[in-house]
């Protein structure tokens, strides 16, 4: 077998050593356009874990590359002349020079050909060849060549940074937060080997041009940033290497391969250096790719296992260092945090690391955590216990008159389970468990303002008495049963109304018995959904007051509390997206414009609500659509209703039309939570697979929202808060015939978390960082 490699970076000469290993006979050759020694940037990291992988596959360079390496296990975070220190991390450092000769080495003990100062840009001079690995770096020559078939995506971040080294030693991954006359400059650095750290330093477009830095060359751009960082640098220069001032690109390709060439490391893929995986994915995609050849009987058959079973796993990577970098890039919305939790904010911004992950890791600072979060509730009028705090979880929050005991929603869930608009028995053990099982909040199911304002037929409605008293008596008895408080969620299903029961065929129409439906535009959510009407004013008028109708029924139900739904495309929500709206009226072009009617909706349902409840609004923050509403449109909004008066925007996205591509995840909508919430000022709900009590105090105590709704896991468990309270040892209110109940779970809970916490300390191997410490101690005498 024939192999030729083109680019001779960690990719690619990983990808030859194991090729080689497993091919003995097969002839090797990696082509690369610098010369041996030749190398840009200064270290590597990796985690503990990318070296276990390391060890599995190829044990000798394994053995090379740790003798080289430079170990910590905290990271250390400065901000605004405080430090916090979280250990347990397990990170290593390398030079990127001493790395790649350490593979150039192993790579020629097992006879692979290497051929430096050799440029490469036809593959027809490996006409002979059975592959043909691309592993030319992030600016591939091959996949521009073939740009047509690998079709990548390229995303030329908005922030700037540039790459330097420093003879300053550190014993942390340190991140440094400046502040500067220009605005905030943020420093990425690690130790990567004895007197040699590395430093990427980083900023946005503004600051970048207040400060001057358009037009310099490397050595003064040093000099501004060794002026900048001097506190921290304590004497030591900056070192440079190709250190320009350049914009990230996140790079994604539609496809790996063509015919026998496989694209390899950041030629196809990029993630964001802020979680420091770029060398480990290169490295990673050649383990993937030797896999592969080891295991298909045909090269094409390889190359079709490598892309199928690598590309996940480097998509879940691109997506954590997507939201990391968003976060970098939007670090001015923290800036007035308490540092503890701006801290925190730092270390859980990729979803990796959470609230109870570092309560096992660095137990301190989470108690700090939990004391900065305690102090702001305490702000704002709460007598709660500083020296003990609660979980943020399980702190009390105030909207206008109304205090709610806890952060856990029961996000609003339509049932479809109504007769003629009626909630009936179900609803009553549906919102009664739930609120007996400890939830500080409970929001309805969107109600309905209208008998033709449903989504289905098995939709809730509050238009008239019978619905009215239906609704008494659940508010009733969640009142009298539990401390949960309860929000009435009012909306108009406009162009996605008379459709089939969700497990009948979600939005889909009705065969028989619907109704006309109404939208701000005469566009139907399918192509064979019916067309809805286009709203004039008089429709307006009766839309309106149908909603102050059932904003006055809701107050004599006794709601605590009342949100509008204005997003996923129902009524409200298609006046605001322009995939909606295209009206030329006063209604439709601007976004302000297309606010217009639901601000007009809002402002006499606040009139009709009691001044002392509060109000809030469900939006979708982005369409997941091209042309359709954004994160940035999603602040104007929630601006533009929080000076009419709203509490709290309830913050989801998309569902407004039927081609949007959304990336779910793992709190996939909290990002557009964070968002709203730090740059209109605002308090917002979040929402969106968020499925633990620690992604919960996660959020909370970054920042990111006020309030968690959660929706499927309340399904399952209407006692879901009950055994978070246990978990974390936080009181909750519980009806006295529950209470054996609950003194059993909590006295369970304190040895089952104690043995959880056990088992998950023992199973943590030790990091490289803390077996060279303990190698490296002196013996006990005897």
């Amino acid at each position: 077998m024939k192999i030729a490699i083109i680019g001779g970076g960690p990719a690619g000469l990983y990808a030859a050593i194991l090729l080689k290993k497993q091919r003995p006979q097969a002839e090797i050759t990696v082509y690369e356009r610098n010369r041996a020694d030749d190398t840009f940037g200064f270290g590597v990291v990796f985690s503990d874990a990318t070296l276990d992988n390391f060890e599995k596959y190829d044990p000798p360079s394994y053995r090379r590359i740790t003798q080289e390496f430079a170990y910590w296990d905290d990271i250390a975070v400065h901000f605004r002349g405080t430090v916090h220190r979280v250990g347990g991390n397990g990170f290593c450092g390398c030079s990127r020079r001493t790395l790649l000769l350490i593979l150039q080495e192993r790579a020629r003990e097992l006879g692979v050909t290497l051929l430096f100062e050799t440029d490469i840009d036809d593959e027809a001079r490996f006409a002979d060849a059975d592959l043909i690995v691309l592993a030319d770096g992030i600016n591939s020559r091959f996949r521009d060549k073939y740009i047509g078939h690998f079709q990548p995506q390229i995303d030329l971040r908005s922030n700037k940074f540039a790459w330097m080294g420093s003879t300053r030693p550190l014993d942390a991954f340190t991140f440094i937060f400046q502040e500067t006359e220009w605005g905030p400059f943020i420093a990425h650095a690690y130790q990567y080997e004895a007197g040699r750290s590395t430093w990427i330093f980083e900023t946005d477009a503004e600051t970048f041009q207040r400060a001057g830095l358009e037009g310099l060359n490397e050595q003064q751009s040093a000099d501004r940033m060794a002026e900048i960082f001097d506190w921290f640098l304590d004497g030591h220069p900056l070192l440079i290497n190709r250190s320009m001032w350049r914009n990230f690109p996140m790079i994604r390709s539609q496809r790996w391969i063509k015919d026998n060439m496989v694209l390899l490391g950041d030629a196809k893929a990029t993630a964001h250096f802020s979680i420091g995986s770029g060398t480990k994915l290169a490295m990673e995609d050649a383990i993937a790719l030797a896999d592969a050849m080891a295991q298909a009987p045909t090269v094409d058959a390889a190359l079709q296992t490598y892309e199928q079973g690598r590309r996940e796993e480097v998509e879940k990577t691109q997506h954590a260092a997507d939201v990391s970098l968003v976060w970098f890039e939007h670090v001015d919305r923290f800036w007035d945090f308490d540092p503890v939790q701006f801290a925190f904010g730092v270390m859980t911004r990729a979803k990796a690391i959470t609230y109870d992950n570092l309560t096992l890791r660095a137990p301190e600072f989470v108690r700090e955590v939990d004391k900065a979060f305690a102090k702001q509730v305490r702000a704002k009028g709460f007598d709660v216990d500083l020296d003990k705090p609660a979980a943020p979880m399980f702190q009390p929050l105030r909207l206008r008159e109304m205090e709610v005991r806890n952060r856990a929603v029961v996000s609003p869930m339509c049932m479809y389970s109504a007769k003629e608009g009626v909630p009936g028995d179900f609803h009553l053990v549906h919102y009664g468990s739930r609120a007996i099982g400890g939830a500080g909040l409970i929001f309805t199911e969107m109600t309905c303002v209208g008998r033709d304002a449903r989504i289905t037929p098995g939709c809730t409605g509050l238009w008239n008495d019978e619905q009215q008293a239906a609704w008494t008596r659940i508010v009733d008895f969640v009142h009298a049963n539990s401390a949960a408080k309860i929000c009435v969620q009012l909306g108009h299903a406009g162009r996605k109304g008379a459709t089939k029961l969700m497990w009948e065929g979600m939005d889909r129409p009705l065969e028989a018995g619907g109704w006309d439906t109404i939208s701000a535009s005469p566009l139907p959510y399918f192509p064979d959904s019916q067309v809805p009407r286009e709203m004039d004013r008089a429709a307006m008028d009766r839309v309106k007051a149908e909603f102050v109708a059932a904003t006055l029924r809701g107050v004599a139900c006794g709601f605590d509390m009342l949100e509008m739904h204005c997003a996923h495309g129902y009524l409200l929500a298609s006046f605001i997206s322009p995939l909606t709206n295209q009206r030329t009226d006063e209604y439709g072009g601007t976004l302000a414009n297309r606010l217009r009617y639901p601000l007009e909706v809002f402002e006499a349902m606040r009139a009709a609500w009691p001044a002392r409840k509060p109000m809030s609004v469900r939006i979708s923050a982005t369409d997941w659509a091209a042309g359709g509403i954004t994160g940035d449109d999603a602040v104007a909004v929630a601006r533009a209703f929080g000076e009419a008066g709203v509490d709290l925007v309830d913050v989801s996205t998309g569902q407004t039309v039927r081609d949007a591509q959304p990336i779910y995840g793992r709190m996939f909508q909290t990002p557009f939570s964070d968002q709203v919430r730090n740059e209109a000022r605002v308090a917002t709900m979040c929402v969106g697979n968020i499925t633990t009590a620690d992604q919960v105090n996660t959020i909370l105590a970054a920042g990111r929202a006020d309030l968690v709704a959660l929706a499927r896991p309340h399904l399952v468990d209407p006692s879901f808060t009950m055994r978070a309270a246990a978990w974390y040892g936080a009181d909750i209110a519980c009806p006295p015939q529950y209470l054996p109940g609950k003194e059993q779970i909590f006295r369970n809970s304190v040895r089952d978390r104690q043995d959880f916490e056990d088992l998950k300390v023992k199973a943590k191997p030790k990091t490289r960082a803390e077996l060279k410490a303990e190698a490296t101690k002196p013996l006990a005498a005897e």
